[in-house]
């Protein structure tokens, strides 16, 4: 079941239901190591990572059970403090669970992770952070060992590059770090507001999530809790691409239109309808053209890299000819050669590529190669000529749940080979 058949020029329409946050969820279930005590998440998205994650934890001794969409975690448990290689590897979240690792014993063995190959992904942004705190750290050919002789210290830490990842990892570690940390330049994306509040939850004490300074003040301990990831705005911005370009009209429920101010922004320059509630959105393009635009990815609130992929699918069949500059990946255009296959006219220059849009794309044997690429192919399939098989598809379970079920559901036809 790694490929999927596809019957093309279909027309989405209908309702569907977006999953909890894979960017949110995947940290938060990592900061579970940093308390004994037991925590309930809700909306957690029935992902591949997801299931990869819950097996780490597992495997360092956690309690785990999955009971009326909630997920029951027992980290009082945990004793072991090097996760094994086999599940590291697979995804790249697992460098989230370096920081609680390292605090909970004190010292930890981590093995590089791994993830999606769309460009080069330091981890230097982390472990400086934590050698600021007080960390030693030292790197080996393919693992890392990090340890503290005395407890971390708070620190100001000025970011010299915006990163996500080593935002999450510096805040989960000044939790409980002698002290105040402050975060200078962090990262402002809503995953990062959704771990505070989970960590603020807990008991621990962070202001400025959300902002471009974070300010973390260490307590002794964290105590167990409750909490709800939030709505995935990749895969609602997924779905509204879905919407625009097969002439369609989606409603994206159990969402947050805050999140997608800028994708909402670039749909209506297409020619979109939209309208908006407390917790959904509608995209019409019913009887239209889209018409491309420009786009140029940068971190939050900017435009997100994780939607440049279906943007451009977007572009390959609206009126008029669009760049699309990629800011933060420089191997992000795997995809692209794919659609070109299809018979998109998309040019790629270095960082950025030119397209000009056609009438109809054409069903292609093709291949996807990372997560959000493969979403993009499965919609070009959905909205092609004729019937497009896609190779590789463990990609996207990786990212969104029960994808081919709920375009199904929207009047596409996709079915496993």
């Amino acid at each position: 079941m790694k490929k999927l058949y596809i019957e093309g020029n279909k027309k989405l329409i209908g309702n569907v239901l977006i999953s909890g946050s894979k960017n949110a969820a995947l940290p938060i279930l990592f900061m579970t190591i940093l308390t004994k005590e037991k925590i309930k998440i809700g909306n957690i998205p029935k992902l591949t990572d997801i299931k990869i994650a819950i097996k780490l934890l597992k495997s360092l001794g956690a309690e785990i059970i999955y009971q009326n969409k909630f997920l029951y975690i027992n980290p009082g448990l945990i004793n072991i403090y090097s996760p094994p290689y086999k599940l590291i590897k697979k995804i790249r979240a697992s460098i989230w669970m370096l920081a609680p690792l390292l605090i909970r014993f004190g010292k930890t063995k981590m093995f590089f992770p791994g993830g999606c190959k769309i460009g080069t992904r330091p981890i230097n942004l982390h472990l400086n952070g934590l050698i600021k705190l007080g960390a030693k750290i030292i790197k080996k050919e393919n693992s890392i060992l990090a340890y503290i002789d005395k407890p971390l210290r708070g620190q100001y830490i000025c970011m010299e590059k915006i990163s996500v990842g080593a935002t999450i990892t510096i805040m989960s570690a000044a939790t409980l770090a002698r002290g105040i940390t402050t975060i200078e330049n962090a990262a402002k994306e809503p995953e990062i507001i959704d771990i505070a509040k989970f960590l603020n939850t807990l008991g621990a004490n962070i202001i400025g999530a959300g902002s471009n300074k974070i300010y973390i003040k260490g307590v002794l301990k964290l105590n167990g809790g409750e909490h709800q990831i939030i709505p995935d705005r990749i895969e609602t911005g997924t779905f509204l691409i879905a919407a625009a370009i097969s002439k369609g009209f989606i409603t994206c429920q159990n969402t947050e239109p805050k999140h997608l101010k800028n994708v909402l922004k670039k749909l209506s320059q297409t020619g979109a309808i939209i309208k908006t509630g407390k917790n959904w959105i509608k995209l019409d393009m019913r009887n239209k053209i889209p018409k491309s635009i420009n786009i140029s990815t940068s971190p939050y609130p900017g435009f997100p890299t994780d939607m440049q992929p279906q943007f451009t699918l977007l572009n390959s069949i609206a009126q008029g000819k669009s760049i699309v500059i990629e800011n933060i990946f420089e191997n992000r255009f795997g995809y692209v050669k794919e659609l070109i296959k299809m018979g998109a006219q998309i040019e790629i220059k270095k960082n950025y590529i030119t397209c000009q849009g056609v009438s109809n794309l054409f069903s292609k044997n093709i291949f996807s190669t990372d997560l959000r690429g493969s979403a993009t192919l499965v919609l070009a399939g959905c909205i092609a000529k004729g019937n497009t098989i896609v190779n590789n598809i463990y990609h996207l379970k990786r990212g969104y749940a029960s994808f081919e079920k709920k375009l199904n559901k929207l009047g596409a036809n996709i079915q496993y080979l």
